[in-house]
């Protein structure tokens, strides 16, 4: 037992310390990837403004060739910033050589102190070793200055650069003021001693040189002066040649670097192989340079040319064989022969013993150029043939190597020559107007030369001749100068052959020929015209074609109001039947007439007239109004016939008819509205007939002023409206009938009745008084109750009717008792009181007279009215006449009063009872009577 348990503790043990030394196993095999860095060492080169990093690590990853990682870090002192960080990659080699790397700073390097530390791990580890020790390049700002100074000190900058600068004070001193001039756009940053100015895309168009100033607190001052330019460019269009075998030349083109002087780019051109020994002197000469040199027997070259200026260095190369690059120098004395269609070149050149072939180029009259290559090596001269007679070319003549073909020669100085004369060609465009006169005609012939004929010189005259077709008769001829191109000639009515050739100082051209038709006594209906239209391009006409001719002709003067008219004409082909005639002479507002001809062997027939304008005008002058007729709703207007000739400035299309009323705005109906110039509104009436010559202008306003005028109007519309006329519209007389009819006369006639008010009252409805109110009642002596009561002997009556005869058998005669004595008598005013006497028909059919009686009765004048007898035609009271038997009476009714004291009263009554029912009393308003009252 006591063994056994020995073992177990062994193995106890064994079991602990096994795991333990997996642990450490493994923590030594960590520390053993790691590869510090051992060795670090930072520089600066201030001309590149450069870091040189170097450093190194343990033997063992040298040994172990091991592919390592670095991670460096760059940092600014002053500013205590990481400004980069960059991981580098490499490979250990067993050399043990140490590990480089760069960096450019981006300010200068004097400005601040700069400081570098590393670490790296193998790739296959993800375990970085500790950071190296921070290894500081010191700045300037560190240094014992005792005054400002500015970086960097290079004296060149690169257009379109960013560049920072710095201003480092002197010790203990800060910078108080870092600017620029001239003003550029630039970022500041600052502490208290360095401040510094970034400044970007440099570019010289503010000037070549800009200058930086730095102000310390004491205000001492630095300033520093760059020059802003471009590094060169790669020489342009570098090649080299030879003109004699002898000599080569290089050329090329500069470009521009905005450095001048002793700053300006430099040139060298050396052979390849000894860059250091120049070959020849560079000269430039506006942007191009060249540069020459003997070649001696030497014929294959490589040469380089290299450009240098402060800021950079660019070179180029050729290689070339001297055989191959032959560039021959331009011909010389240039001379030629000629005929009419052909011109031969001379020329000669410097070095005869180079075989050439040359080209000519030649200019024909419309600018189009033609080259012609000769075709025998070693020739100095060319013949260019297919020329035109009598015309200018211009020539000039190019040469280069016939065997190794490399580049044309410069063109020679060009030579301008004319051909010779040739035989006119083609015929002349002729035409004639004929105008007849006594015992002939006057024929007036044009000619022109067109498109199709050619001098082929210098025209020294023109050949007119005229024959008679009919007999055969003797030609006549007449020659005139080249400086006309028309005569007249006089011609009787027959037919006529002309005909009119040019001449040359070789010969005559071919002969134009026209035929005038023998003249006749027929007269032919006039031809109307036609009106055409202008465009943009002339004024446009159309015929209708006729298949019998071969050709059309257009004639018109191009000055139709001036004479001689200056005569123009265009031929046309068969097959066509419209033209745009256009002509600089032609001018708005002037009317042309064109006639078109048929032709046919030479002979041509009238067929069309035209008359148009190039742009139609408006009317010079205003239709005249001659009559103007007025009521009061309308007006009617007549003017005179426009005028349509030849002087018109346009086809009168018809007339516009303004009207408006002086005050307010034009409303009629059937118009358009027309605004003026200043705002002003008109109504606007349009005839479309230009032969209507009078308009009636309706729904106008009675008694109302208005302003009307009347304008022509052309296809160029019309002048501005200047003057007016003015028109009254009379009173509507309708209108007054029916104001006097419906107004005026109810007025009157109710002012008549009122002024005659009493009259007519009293005719149509007389006022019946009471008794209490008559004044004939204003006594007080007898009253009964309240009733007035009137004595019998105070009422006069004027008349008295009966209707029977028994009653006026009672009242005849009458008695009145002491009434001429009553007061009544004296105010009858006319009225004859009294007697009534009945008529002598009345009184045959009386019965006897009984025993008289006395009646008391009065008269009331209120009563008193005159009776038309006639009046009433269902009753004819028999009346008592006095003094006239057929005489009307005024009948009354008396009221009759009986005296109740009196003892006979009741006796009275009763009679008075009786005779009630035969009595009538007739009122004074029932009829009318004209005749007298009594």
């Amino acid at each position: 037992f006591g063994k056994s348990g020995q073992m177990m503790n062994h193995f106890m043990i064994l079991a602990v310390l096994l795991p333990l030394r997996t642990c450490y196993t493994s923590y030594s095999q960590q520390e053993s990837d790691v590869f510090p860095v051992t060795y670090l060492n930072v520089s600066k080169d201030l001309g590149l403004q450069r870091l040189l990093v170097e450093w190194d690590v343990v033997k063992s990853a040298h040994d172990a060739e091991l592919a390592m990682s670095f991670e460096i870090q760059v940092c600014r002192i002053d500013e205590a910033t990481i400004v980069r960080t960059e991981f580098h990659n490499v490979t250990l080699d067993k050399l043990g050589k140490p590990l480089h790397w760069t960096w450019d700073s981006d300010i200068p390097l004097e400005c601040m102190s700069h400081a570098v530390r590393i670490r790296g791990k193998a790739e296959a580890s993800k375990i970085w070793s500790n950071w190296s020790l921070w290894e500081t390049v010191p700045g300037l700002d560190t240094s014992n200055r005792s005054g400002p100074q500015i970086f960097p000190k290079k004296e060149f900058l690169a257009e379109g650069s960013d560049i920072t600068f710095c201003c480092i004070g002197g010790k203990g001193q800060a910078i108080k003021k870092f600017f620029v001039s001239p003003t550029v756009d630039v970022f500041k940053r600052t502490n208290n001693q360095v401040r510094l100015l970034t400044v970007e895309n440099l570019s010289h168009d503010k000037g070549s040189t800009i200058h930086f100033y730095c102000y310390d607190e004491d205000g001492r001052l630095h300033q520093a002066a760059f020059f802003v330019g471009k590094p060169p460019d790669t020489p342009k269009d570098f090649s080299c040649h030879t003109q004699d075998m002898r000599r080569v030349t290089c050329t090329w083109r500069e470009g521009e670097t905005y450095l001048y002087g002793r700053n300006a780019p430099q040139y060298t051109l050396s052979k390849t192989s000894s860059p250091k020994m120049a070959l020849c002197k560079a000269s430039c000469s506006s942007e191009q340079c060249s540069c020459s040199w003997d070649i001696g027997q030497q014929r294959i070259w490589n040469v380089t040319v290299t450009v240098e200026n402060p800021l950079g260095k660019k070179n180029a190369t050729d290689v070339f064989d001297v055989n191959h690059r032959m560039y021959p120098t331009a011909p010389f004395q240039v001379w030629e022969d000629c005929t009419d269609t052909e011109i031969t070149l001379h020329w000669n050149y410097e070095n005869n013993e180079i075989e050439l072939f040359c080209q000519t180029e030649v200019v024909q009259p419309d600018g189009k150029v033609e080259l012609h290559n000769s075709s025998v090596a070693h020739s100095k001269r060319v013949t260019v043939r297919g020329l035109q007679p009598y015309t200018a070319y211009t020539a000039r003549v190019r040469c280069a190597a016939a065997t190794h073909f490399w580049r044309w020669s410069e063109w020679s100085q060009a030579l301008t020559t004319r051909t010779k004369e040739g035989i006119p060609s083609g015929k002349l465009d002729i035409w004639r107007e004929i105008t007849p006169v006594l015992g002939g005609r006057n024929v007036t012939l044009f000619w022109k030369q067109t498109p199709s004929f050619q001098a082929n010189g210098k025209i020294i005259s023109y050949e007119v001749t005229w024959e008679k077709i009919e007999d055969g008769s003797t030609p006549e001829s007449i020659s005139f100068s080249a400086v006309y191109n028309s005569t007249r000639i006089l011609i009787d009515n027959h037919s006529y052959r002309i005909s009119i050739m040019a001449k040359n100082n070789v010969h005559f051209s071919l002969p134009s020929v026209l035929i005038i038709s023998r003249a006749t006594d027929n007269s032919t209906e006039e031809l109307k015209e036609g009106q055409v239209n202008g465009t943009d391009d002339g004024i446009f006409i159309s015929w209708e074609p006729r298949s019998i001719y071969d050709s059309y002709i257009i004639d018109w003067c191009n000055f139709p109001r001036l004479q001689p008219c200056d005569l123009q004409w265009k031929r046309f082909g068969p097959n066509i039947s419209s033209a745009v005639i256009s002509s600089a002479a032609f001018v708005p507002g002037v009317r042309y007439k064109f006639c078109i001809y048929g032709s046919v062997a030479n002979r041509t027939s009238l067929l069309e007239k035209k008359i148009g304008y190039l742009r139609e005008l408006p009317p010079h002058v205003d239709p005249i109004v001659r009559k103007v007729d007025l009521t009061y709703n309308s007006v009617t207007l007549s003017w005179d016939s426009y005028l349509t000739n030849e002087s018109e400035t346009g086809f009168v299309r018809g007339y516009h008819v303004y009207m408006s009323p002086i005050q307010g705005n034009c409303n009629l109906k059937g118009s358009k509205k027309y605004i003026l110039s200043d705002e002003s509104e008109l109504c606007k009436y349009t005839i479309e007939n230009p032969e209507e010559k009078r308009y009636t202008v309706k729904h106008l306003m009675p008694n109302t002023k208005y302003k009307i005028a009347v304008k022509a109007f052309t296809g160029g519309g019309e002048t501005p409206i200047v003057y007016f006329r003015y028109i009254d519209t009379p009173y509507n007389s309708n209108i007054l009938y029916f104001v006097f009819l419906v107004v005026i006369l109810p007025t009157l006639v109710a002012a008549i009745c009122h002024w005659k008010m009493k009259w007519v009252k009293e005719s149509c409805c007389p006022v019946i008084p009471s008794p209490n109110e008559s004044k004939v009642l204003s006594f007080k002596e007898f009253k009964i109750d309240s009733e007035k009561v009137l004595k019998i002997n105070d009422c006069l009556p004027d008349v008295l009717a009966v209707d029977s005869d028994a009653e006026a058998q009672k009242l005849h005669p009458v008695t009145w008792s002491s009434l001429s004595s009553t007061p009544s008598e004296d105010k009858t005013d006319d009225h004859n009181s009294s007697w009534i006497y009945p008529s002598e028909n009345v009184v045959r059919d009386f019965p006897p007279t009984p025993t008289p009686q006395t009646h008391t009765c009065f008269e009331n004048f209120a009563y008193s009215s005159p009776l038309e007898a006639e009046s009433d035609p269902h009753h004819i009271p028999e009346t008592l006449e006095a003094g006239k038997t057929n005489q009307a009476v005024m009948l009354y009714q008396p009221q009759c009063y009986l005296d109740i004291f009196h003892e006979d009263a009741a006796s009275a009554t009763r009679e008075i009872a009786e005779r009630k029912n035969s009595l009538r009393y007739i009122s004074q308003t029932d009829v009318h009577c004209p005749g007298e009252r009594f």
